[in-house]
């Protein structure tokens, strides 16, 4: 839990947005909380995540993030975590609100390191017709620039 990654993201603080200034103090150990010295401000550390206000392990929040990203069934999801619906529903929608706004803020606005891309192709034969898929991966950050 170390302050030097993170930023003070109130609207109206000088320092909002920009890591590194030691502004940032650890406010709280157990309740995961920073304050910022410059706007006196506190924010917990998964504030902007889609981690924010979950009551549940971050652990869960990532296992079911990830198999909804890889097309696993709500309902067996619900079923196999004993979890509500709602909440499984609420946390994808959170999570896709969440990837929609990073791609806006970095990737659109060419704020990937893309120094290291690695292009590559994939052919899928369909019946009736072929298919190219093109990749584009940003090698250190694993974030995909572009398919088609």
């Amino acid at each position: 839990m170390g302050p030097s990654r993170q930023f003070c993201p109130n609207f109206y603080c000088p320092h909002r947005g920009k890591p590194g200034l030691g502004n940032i103090k650890v406010h709280s150990r157990k309740g995961r909380r920073f304050r910022c010295l410059a706007c006196g401000r506190t924010f917990a550390a998964t504030r902007n995540t889609p981690f924010y206000r979950r009551h549940k392990p971050l652990e869960l929040v990532t296992a079911v993030t990830a198999l909804l990203t890889h097309g696993c069934p709500l309902q067996a999801i619900v079923a196999a975590f004993a979890l509500d619906e709602r909440t499984v529903a609420a946390w994808q929608l959170q999570a896709g609100q969440h990837a929609r706004r990073f791609h806006q803020l970095h990737v659109q606005q060419g704020r990937v390191d893309a120094q290291h891309v690695q292009a590559d192709e994939l052919y899928v034969k369909m019946v009736g017709r072929r298919l190219w898929l093109a990749l584009a991966p940003a090698v250190p950050t694993r974030l995909w620039l572009g398919g088609g």
